[in-house]
């Protein structure tokens, strides 16, 4: 029981490595391309016979016969191919359909066509209204047909009914909306050249003209019976008749049907290019998608699938245009730059979307996707310009605080950092933030500069009490330059006591003499070209030095004619003469 169930699983593992490995070395037979799914509603690809058409690397044209089961499709393409039924297509004998999906006879027909070397490939389609079948799946077999073929031969082994003529205006419409572009520029798709082939043992009498004539005439239905029983022929017959045996004026037309094919057949054109064998398979996965897409196939859902992906490279085109912009910018610049590339974007579009009349529906498409990305765009502004915002005001808010905390406070440097923040706030802050964010800069400004101006008074007052106490001390004791310690001795009265005296501390700094003390000593501490908060310390330095350097060797060596007046260090008795 081990040993059954090794090989079963064995047997089993091989047949998936040769199908896996599966190639086709024989392509003079007919293979599969589409086939049903399981519920035989819906289509899908069959890659035993796209192997057939991947290989082809010249522009396709495909003839496709439709038509109703059991009507001879496959016999008709064994004619046009010029083969027996026993090496082409499969020719049913029972009453199901023979063909399921559809199949493509794997060896092309080399044609020259308009100087373009093109490979003819013959199509056989499952037929209409074939036992265990929903009305639904033959509209897919119809429509796919159309779209994927060049030239669709109708077969008609007897009257023309209402289906047919259904048939017929889908394809019409499919015509309509497909060939040719609005405002007559170049082909973007060309549907199949319709044949309707009506055999003449079921005419009744009448001319082929006649009977289309009559068809097509709208006549009441009484009884609702559209399907009329008429007697078969046994055609399988046919296939054992060589061209001898059969009727001299059916070999003619035969021959003039594959003439007229071979005059009327064109590479099959998607946006004004021929298509080789990989990019029909594409063309026809798309068809598939559209088909499979709804209940019941439309020309509608075909035109939405076309445009796919010209939807795609137009939402593309709009987004690489859009992300040109260096965010954040002005709200009228990113609506102006959005309804430009807007315009761009559906001008590409109207030039090469398919259809007509349901092109409508991806126009309104491609415009909420274009919303779509414009909100994302916007999202992504609001957000740039509130970081940028959000940086300028966080660096002028560290720019004021180190201004309120100079060393020397200074009114002259606190304007031009004060000035140079909201300039640069006002230019480089932009996008929807930006009024935001004004306020928010206006009102810590404003409260920058009155704690800075209320602090300022009170800071340089101490400043220059100090100033004055630590000249006292250098003229006094240091450099002994009398009137340094005498000017200094009146700037710390003056303060300390003279405006306590006839002035309280707040009105002074309303007073032309302190508006002058602090002209001076702005202009002592700070202009465009020396921050003497910067280099208050090292120039400090440099100044304690040459003091020192003169303290101690200037005077020995140029003796006291360098400043004057000084004090004089000798004692007041040492050259008076003795009195005895």
């Amino acid at each position: 029981m081990e040993i059954s169930s090794g090989v079963l699983v064995f047997s089993i593992f091989l047949c998936f490595f040769a199908s896996v490995s599966f190639s086709i070395e024989d392509y003079h037979q007919a293979f599969p391309i589409v086939e049903p799914d399981p519920g035989h509603t819906k289509l899908r690809l069959s890659r035993e016979g796209l192997e057939a058409i991947g290989k082809i690397t010249t522009p396709i044209a495909a003839v496709a016969v439709i038509g109703p089961y059991r009507s001879g499709k496959s016999f008709l393409l064994n004619q046009l191919l010029s083969l027996s039924c026993y090496e082409g297509f499969g020719v049913g004998h029972m009453r199901d359909t023979k063909t399921k999906g559809i199949w493509v006879w794997g060896t092309p027909i080399e044609l020259d066509i308009d100087g373009v070397r093109t490979s003819v490939f013959y199509l056989d389609t499952e037929g209409f209204e074939s036992i265990g079948k929903s009305n639904v799946y033959d509209d897919r077999i119809f429509a796919l047909a159309t779209v994927m073929s060049s030239v669709l031969i109708y077969n008609l082994p007897e009257t023309i009914r209402e289906a047919d003529i259904s048939r017929l205006s889908f394809a019409v419409e499919l015509a309509e909306e497909f060939y040719g572009r609005v405002k007559g520029q170049d082909i973007a798709f060309e549907p199949a050249k319709l044949l309707w082939l009506i055999q003449r043992d079921f005419l009744q009498g009448k001319s082929v003209q006649e009977m289309v004539d009559e068809a097509l005439r709208h006549v009441p239905n009484n009884d609702g019976n559209k399907n009329i029983d008429m007697p078969h022929l046994q055609r399988t017959k046919l296939c054992d008749l060589k061209d001898g045996e059969l009727e001299p004026m059916y070999v003619k037309k035969r021959e003039q049907l594959k003439e007229l094919v071979a005059g009327i057949i064109h590479p099959k054109i998607v946006q004004g290019k021929h298509l080789n064998g990989k990019e029909f398979i594409s063309f026809l996965e798309q068809i598939l998608e559209a088909l499979n897409k709804g209940e019941i196939p439309s020309t509608g859902s075909l035109v939405e699938v076309f445009n796919k992906g010209i939807l795609e490279r137009c939402l593309k085109l709009y987004s690489g245009w859009m992300t040109a912009l260096h965010l954040p910018v002005s709200e009228k610049h990113l609506e102006d730059t959005h309804q430009s590339s807007r315009d761009r974007a559906m001008k590409v579009f109207d030039e090469q979307h398919f259809g007509r009349h349901h092109a409508k529906k991806s126009v309104e498409q491609l415009d909420e996707e274009i919303q779509k990305v414009y909100k994302n765009f916007i999202m992504g502004n609001e957000y740039q310009s509130s970081k940028l915002c959000e940086a300028l005001y966080t660096k002028c808010e560290e720019k004021m605080d180190q201004l309120q905390v100079l060393r020397l406070p200074s009114m002259a440097k606190f304007n031009v950092g004060f000035l140079q923040c909201n300039q640069s706030f006002e230019v480089e802050c932009v996008g929807p933030s930006k009024a935001n964010y004004e306020r928010r800069m206006k009102k810590m400004l404003g409260k920058s500069q009155s704690l800075f101006i209320k602090e300022y008074n009170h800071r340089l007052f101490n400043w220059l009490v100090a100033f004055s106490l630590v000249m006292v001390v250098v003229g006094r004791f240091i450099i002994k330059f009398f009137l340094i310690e005498i000017g200094a001795w009146i700037l710390f009265i003056f303060l300390e006591t003279y405006t306590r005296m006839f002035w309280s501390a707040e009105s002074l700094y309303y007073n032309p003499v302190w508006h002058f003390i602090v002209a001076t000593w702005e202009t002592l501490v700070y202009s465009p070209f020396l921050d003497l908060d910067r280099w208050a310390i090292p120039m400090g330095v440099i100044l304690a030095i040459l003091i020192l350097y003169w303290r101690c060797y200037g005077r020995r060596k140029h003796g006291s004619r360098w400043l004057l007046p000084l004090y004089n260090n000798q004692k007041s008795g040492s050259n008076r003469p003795r009195s005895d």
